[in-house]
């Protein structure tokens, strides 16, 4: 991890020392509040979520600024570069160094020169912010890129499958229980088990966090279904996509560019996702509504 981990470790240890029971939380830091609750004020001490500047450097040249939770950066850092479109194979990131700094952190990328000169052809200046999508692409051209063919032999997933996965995401989302202001993503066998979760305070971040770790524990994606819990925007679908998953569930809303992309892709989409209730709004022969018996059991 990067120094910043240090800073919320000591600041817990702090706290701890001053008899305080603060549990340690990786990606929030602990910090005294003050406030009114049932009528009464109250003082005590508040997980709040990591926020900071993660700059993307490829080759020594910098490319994107993102604000993100400082967990899981190399997952992040590879999730970004496939989804992107920068990289086409996890291989051509030879290295990841990350530079903490008190403006934030520093991420240095060792890519393969094919990939880098691909990027130079399109280099293009973006800032992130936790809601935003496509910041600073600089022409329409760039926003629908082709997306590979995605599996169409794959068995259908149980409407039940999906129900079970929604509902193992809260006790699994340790960082949003303990500040309730983070995303979550999810690689989610045909089963419905959750197996791969990353968290962050963007809901684009999250999600490449999780295709980079799937990528580098060469996780069969395609095989399983993603599941965030943040609404379908386009972007989201797009980086679903790129990973060769041809199902997304979302506890929230998909937007029209989102139902749009997904239908074209082939990909199934579906929204709404809470308990036993989903809509899909994309592809959905490849969803299996029999759930009677099966729904039942998903808590």
């Amino acid at each position: 991890m990067s120094d910043l981990s240090d800073v919320i470790r000591a600041a817990s240890n702090a706290a701890a020392s001053a008899g305080e029971a603060v549990p340690f939380c990786e990606g929030a830091r602990s910090l005294p509040v003050r406030g009114v609750r049932s009528g009464q004020v109250f003082e005590t001490q508040d997980w709040v979520a990591e926020e900071v500047p993660v700059a993307l450097e490829y080759n020594g040249i910098s490319h994107a600024v993102m604000l993100a939770t400082p967990l899981d950066l190399e997952d992040f850092a590879l999730g970004f570069s496939l989804t992107e479109g920068i990289l086409d194979d996890p291989h051509e990131l030879y290295s990841v160094e990350e530079e903490a700094s008190a403006l934030g952190i520093t991420l240095h990328l060792q890519v393969a020169s094919a990939a880098f000169a691909k990027l130079k052809l399109r280099r293009r200046s973006m800032t992130g912010r936790t809601g935003c999508g496509l910041c600073g692409t600089e022409s329409l051209v760039q926003v629908a890129r082709v997306l590979p063919p995605l599996r169409q032999d794959a068995a259908p997933i149980s409407a039940g499958a999906i129900a079970r996965a929604m509902s193992q995401f809260r006790a699994l989302q340790t960082l949003q229980q303990s500040t309730g202001a983070v995303h979550a993503a999810a690689w989610c066998s045909a089963e419905g088990e959750v197996l791969w979760l990353r968290e962050d305070v963007g809901r684009h971040n999250a999600l490449d966090k999780l295709i980079g770790a799937l990528a580098t524990n060469e996780v069969d994606a395609p095989s399983g279904f993603i599941a965030v819990t943040s609404r379908a925007s386009f972007e989201i679908v797009q980086k679903t996509a790129s990973a060769g998953v041809s199902l997304l569930a979302a506890v929230s809303a998909p937007t029209s560019f989102a139902v749009a992309t997904a239908q074209q892709a082939g990909m199934t989409l579906v929204g709404f996702a809470r308990q036993q209730d989903l809509v899909v709004y994309s592809h959905a022969e490849r969803v299996a509504f029999a759930i009677a018996n099966e729904a039942r059991h998903a808590h």
